[in-house]
């Protein structure tokens, strides 16, 4: 029988191969401008919602205000750390050779805490962590989509391309184990700080990457509506489940 840690790294391969499914449907026929904004806008629904449906709600239950504090501190100042070096590391790629290396080192980064979000989830309950596993599988889905679109733009061939994503997906893997080591059995305040974190991490990413990046798109009734249809879609899997 499998250790609950194998489990979770089972699971885990779920949205590691939706990373490269993106990246594989990005390199034979690249989606457009609009349906990659219904993707994202989905996927920003189904994060929000594994967010106020299950990790909220595990927060208040605690119910350690400090550790609320100092969660969203660390998950905020982390995911804006990211940003910063990102941005200077990409503008130095622009200005030298024009690679690629800002991006994927970017990428790298937001994988590997997807992958260590999941292991808070599952800290907090098999519960919360399967469905931040769902939600975070559309993400990853459309990460993987952006990212084999910009390596493609970048000239890069389709087996160099999807090489290059299938060793990215393997660190939302590498993530999920470490989170799952390190945090397991988490009680009090460490917990609260963990899901307050892991709170702060996933609502950044829904509203400074995905719905930011989203919106560069003019909006349509369509768009609009699959960012609620993400939200309810997870709300009704976490109400039946």
């Amino acid at each position: 029988m499998a250790t609950p840690h194998e489990q979770i790294l089972a699971l885990t391969l779920i949205p590691a191969a939706a990373t490269i499914f993106g990246g594989a449907i990005a390199v034979w026929r690249t989606p457009s401008e609009t349906v990659r904004s219904v993707i994202q806008h989905f996927a920003a629904g189904v994060v929000l919602a594994a967010v106020a449906g299950e990790l909220l709600p595990e927060m208040t239950r605690e119910h350690q205000p400090l550790g609320v504090v100092i969660g969203f501190i660390l998950g905020v100042a982390l995911m804006l750390c990211v940003k910063l070096v990102a941005e200077r590391v990409e503008a130095r790629d622009e200005a030298t050779s024009g690679g690629k290396v800002g991006l994927l080192a970017a990428v790298a980064i937001d994988i590997f805490i997807d992958g260590l979000l999941i292991g808070v989830g599952f800290a907090a309950g098999a519960r919360v962590g399967t469905l931040l596993v769902i939600a975070l599988t559309l993400e990853l889905l459309f990460l993987g989509l952006s990212v084999a679109t910009s390596l493609a733009q970048a000239n890069w061939g389709r087996g160099r391309n999807l090489l290059c994503i299938a060793s990215l997906s393997g660190l939302v893997v590498a993530g999920a184990s470490l989170g799952s080591a390190l945090l397991g059995g988490l009680s009090g305040v460490a917990l609260e700080i963990m899901l307050s974190f892991g709170a702060a991490a996933l609502m950044y990413l829904v509203v400074e990457e995905l719905l930011t990046e989203a919106h560069e798109v003019q909006e349509t009734p369509l768009i609009t509506v699959a960012f609620f249809a993400g939200f309810v879609s997870l709300y009704l899997l976490e109400l039946m489940a």
